[in-house]
C-alpha cells in the first residue's frame, strides 16, 4: 500500500458495499456518460519539483485569455477596489480560520456584525446570519428553515425563472430530506403569478415559495400582491436575489419577503475561476431560531465597554444539535469580511452608482448588438437592470468562439439560440463595440 493513499481493498469494498454499488464507478451514475473520463489521464513520467512547475507553467501559457467578459448567469465581474485586496490580504485575515471559541476575538465578531448590519439594511431585512458557503446552498437553507417553521409542511414552489445550478441544489437538499418540490410555470418570461395562486390552493401543505429577483434571464419581476397571496396560506416567501442589485433594486423586505439568499459574489469578490463565493442569508425576526449558522450581537461588558458576543448558534455543534434546522457548521469568513470591507469602502451611493454604470453599458450593448440586424431581445417587454437574453439569427456556438478569439466572453449561451449577456461597470464602450463588430463580421 502506498503510504499516500490510506485504505487498502478490503476497506474500499467494505465502503462500496455500504453505498449500494459494486465498484467505483457506480459511485459515478448519476454523472452523465459524456462527462466521465475515457482514458487514463496523459501525464508525464516523474519529474523534479522545478521540471513540474516548468511543464504546467507550459500548459497554462496555452490556455486562452479572456480580456473581458459579457458573461453573467449569477456571478458577474466587479473592480475589487485595491484597499479591499490589501485588507483581507493582512496575515491575521488571511491565515486565520472560523473560530470555535469566538468570544475570544473580537475583531472576528466585530466584522461579522458589521456585515450583518449591511446586509440587513440592503435587503430590508430585520436579521442576518454570519453567511453561507454559497447563493445555491443559502437558498436550499432557506428553503429548510421554511419547512422547518411550517412544521408538519414539507411541500415548496419554486419559480421556473430561478437559476438552473440554484434549482439543482434546491432539488438535492429536498430529496434527502424528504421535501416535495414542484415547480410554479412561466409566462412571457416571469414567474406566473395566476399558476402560484393555483397551486397553493391545490396543495394545502405549502411550506415556502421561492421566487427570483432578477430571475435566470435578467428579467426584474414585479411581486406585487405576491407575499399576500402566500401568507393567506400560511407560507413563507424566499427571495433569491443578486445582492448588489439591491442597492438599486426594490428590496425583498419591501416586497413583503420573509427570507432573503443569494450569493454576495457580485459584492466585490474576484470571479476566480468559480470560487471561493459567500451566500449571504436573510430573514425577519421572527424567523430568527430557525436561521442556520451564526447570528453575532452587539453588548457591554463588565467595565462598560461596548463589546461582541455569539448571540445564537443554533447549530448540531451546539445546544441545538439534532434539533437544529441545519447542519452547517461554519461559513466562508474569510470572504465575509472581504464583503465587509468592500461594501464599507463603496457605501450605498456607491453600489448605485456601479449599478447605474452597469445598467447603462447594458444599454448600449443591447442597442448597438440589435442594431446590426439578426437579433431581438428575447423578452422585450420585461424591464432588466444588467442583464439580458437575445434570440440570435447566426450560430451562438460560433459567436463564441469567434469572441473567445478575441479575448472577449460575450455570453452564456442557453437553448441553441439564445445568449445571456450582461454588463457591468468594468466593461466600456470600446469593448462594446469590439464585440458588436465580431457579431457583423458573422451576420453579414
Amino acid at each position: 500500500m502506498h503510504r499516500y493513499f490510506p485504505h487498502t481493498q478490503q476497506e474500499i469494498a467494505e465502503m462500496l458495499q455500504r453505498c449500494g454499488v459494486s465498484d467505483l464507478r457506480g459511485l459515478y451514475s448519476d454523472v452523465p456518460d459524456e462527462l466521465l473520463l475515457k482514458a487514463p489521464y496523459d501525464l508525464p513520467s516523474e519529474k523534479s519539483e522545478k521540471e513540474v512547475r516548468d511543464y504546467f507553467g507550459a500548459l497554462a501559457a496555452k490556455n486562452r485569455h479572456v480580456d473581458v467578459c459579457f458573461a453573467g448567469g449569477g456571478f458577474y465581474d466587479h473592480y475589487v477596489p485595491a484597499a479591499a485586496q490589501s485588507l483581507i490580504g493582512r496575515s491575521e485575515f488571511l491565515t486565520a480560520y472560523t473560530p470555535y471559541q469566538p468570544e475570544i476575538s473580537q475583531g472576528t465578531l466585530q466584522y461579522i456584525f458589521e456585515y450583518q448590519t449591511m446586509m440587513c439594511r440592503l435587503t430590508g431585512m430585520q436579521v442576518s446570519n454570519a453567511s453561507m458557503y454559497d447563493g445555491a446552498t443559502a437558498t436550499a437553507e432557506a428553503m429548510m428553515m421554511a419547512v422547518a417553521a411550517g412544521r408538519k409542511r414539507r411541500r415548496v414552489l419554486v419559480s421556473a425563472t430561478l437559476n438552473e445550478a440554484v434549482r439543482a441544489v434546491v432539488d438535492t437538499y429536498a430529496r434527502y430530506h424528504g421535501v416535495t418540490v414542484h415547480t410554479v410555470d412561466e409566462a412571457d418570461g416571469v414567474m406566473s403569478v395566476s399558476r402560484l395562486g393555483e397551486m397553493l390552493d391545490e396543495f394545502g401543505d405549502v411550506a415556502g415559495v421561492i421566487v427570483a429577483q432578477p430571475n435566470r434571464y435578467g428579467i426584474i419581476e414585479d411581486f406585487s400582491g405576491v407575499a399576500d397571496m402566500i401568507h393567506a396560506r400560511k407560507a413563507l416567501m424566499i427571495m433569491n436575489c443578486v445582492a448588489a442589485d439591491l442597492a438599486t433594486l426594490r428590496t425583498p423586505g419591501e416586497w413583503g419577503a420573509d427570507i432573503a439568499c443569494g450569493d454576495a459574489q457580485s459584492l466585490g469578490i474576484p470571479l476566480s475561476f468559480g470560487g471561493p463565493y459567500l451566500g449571504y442569508l436573510c430573514a425577519t425576526q421572527a424567523l430568527m431560531r430557525k436561521m442556520p449558522g451564526r447570528i453575532v450581537g452587539a453588548t457591554v461588558d463588565s467595565g462598560g465597554r461596548r463589546s461582541f458576543v455569539l448571540t445564537l448558534q443554533a447549530r448540531e455543534q451546539h445546544i441545538r444539535r439534532d434539533k437544529a434546522t441545519s447542519n452547517i457548521c461554519s461559513n466562508q469568513g474569510l470572504m465575509t469580511l472581504y464583503v465587509s470591507v468592500y461594501m464599507s469602502l463603496l457605501g450605498a451611493a456607491g453600489l448605485r452608482e456601479i449599478a447605474w454604470k452597469g445598467h447603462q453599458c447594458a444599454l448600449y450593448l443591447l442597442e448597438s448588438i440589435t442594431a446590426a440586424g439578426g437579433c431581438r431581445l428575447k423578452y422585450p417587454s420585461r424591464p432588466f437592470l444588467n442583464e439580458f437574453l437575445l434570440e440570435m439569427d447566426c450560430d451562438v456556438d460560433s459567436f463564441i468562439s469567434r469572441s473567445l478569439e478575441a479575448g472577449i466572453l460575450p455570453g452564456i449561451k442557453t437553448g441553441h439560440n439564445c445568449l445571456l449577456m450582461a454588463a457591468t461597470e468594468m466593461q466600456t464602450r470600446e469593448d462594446v463595440d469590439r464585440l458588436v463588430e465580431i457579431y457583423k463580421s458573422m451576420a453579414r
